[in-house]
């Protein structure tokens, strides 16, 4: 039966027919779909790999993927895989691994030095437009050496709150050496020489280790002349692993370094506790300025053997140390400026 003029026609899937491309050629109607290709997709791709350059950075810098990983506190899994799914995109190689180093490759160092000034600027302006809003607030999660924080940190907030007033600080007081990222620190102040190249850190003041008794001891057991008398002596060793030996170097005019080994009734692992002890008259303790400072100005303590020096014990410095990043938080950056104007003097007697 014949088809009405003004009526459509059904196609049968079976058969084939033709359609007009814009481009003015003829396509299959049954041929597969073609993937249509928008010229923003790679560049909306593109977007999502701050967190890959993060890591390319990173390692760029440092180095090292164990070191990366713990700057950015994540897995060196998560750091490997963060590099591949940039090589991947990018469908070259950007890291150069080998069994003694890790580098970047040509391609990699040049994208790093293009990259890397335009990620701190962001962060910067982000950062920025966030402290512009208004008075910094938050929590800051802080963590401190016991001694050093109960004497010296927590009674200087008094003078920081009043400036700060909508801040908010938990501090968390342990000698154990926390990870920041992983634990959700801020800040950490350390007592160290050496701090962590993976980490930013702002040094406050100079430490040094005091040989301190107290005036009834030496009265009773004599005033050692030469760090050699100490084995004749009740010494208060801090409880570290391994044999208690103290070490002294001195410049007469040659330098002369000393290994002492040394005993007594008590051992402990806290500045504080020795400190009580030495007090107390048990003997002599190996103690930071910082925990000995308010003996020593009564007079209650005495610094023995002051013409030598302790070395390598306890750091010769304290630092403000916080995890890397591309602009450093307003309150971090003002707690910091706080502790650097309260510590600058030191804790000299």
């Amino acid at each position: 039966m014949a088809k009405s003029k003004g009526e459509s026609r059904s196609v049968s899937p079976s058969v084939s027919s033709s359609v007009r491309r814009s481009d003015g050629h003829s396509a299959r109607a049954d041929a597969p779909a073609q993937p249509v290709t928008s010229p923003l997709r790679a560049e909306a791709r593109d977007e999502w790999l701050w967190p890959q350059l993060q890591a390319l950075v990173a390692i760029g810098r440092l180095g090292s993927f164990t070191k990366a990983a713990q700057r950015l506190g994540l897995s060196k899994a998560a750091i490997s895989q963060r590099v591949a799914d940039l090589e991947h995109h990018l469908d070259q190689q950007l890291v150069q691994r080998t069994t003694r180093s890790v580098r970047l490759t040509d391609a990699g160092q040049r994208l790093m030095e293009q990259a890397e000034p335009g990620m701190a600027l962001l962060n910067r302006s982000l950062s920025e437009a966030r402290e512009a809003a208004g008075q910094p607030r938050g929590v800051l999660r802080v963590t401190a050496p016991v001694a050093l924080g109960r004497q010296h940190v927590a009674p200087s907030l008094v003078d920081f709150f009043e400036r700060h007033p909508a801040l908010r600080i938990e501090l968390d007081l342990t000698d154990r050496l926390v990870p920041l990222a992983q634990e959700g620190f801020d800040l950490a102040i350390r007592h160290t020489s050496q701090p962590p190249d993976t980490h930013v850190a702002t040094r406050l003041c100079a430490s040094r280790a005091l040989l301190l008794a107290s005036p009834a001891y030496l009265g009773r057991f004599g005033t050692p002349q030469h760090p050699a008398e100490l084995a004749q002596h009740r010494c208060l060793p801090y409880l570290r692993p391994g044999p208690a030996q103290w070490f002294f170097e001195r410049q007469t005019p040659a330098l002369e370094r000393l290994r002492v080994p040394v005993q007594g009734l008590l051992r402990a692992g806290n500045s504080e506790v020795l400190r009580d002890a030495a007090l107390s008259g048990l003997g002599l303790a190996l103690l930071p300025d910082f925990s000995a400072r308010d003996a020593l100005r009564r007079g209650d303590l005495v610094e023995v053997l002051p013409q030598w020096r302790v070395v390598g014990f306890f750091g010769d410095s304290i630092y403000a140390i916080h995890p890397w990043s591309g602009h450093t938080p307003q309150g971090v950056r003002l707690l910091v400026e706080h502790l650097r104007s309260v510590m600058s003097a030191g804790f000299a007697a």
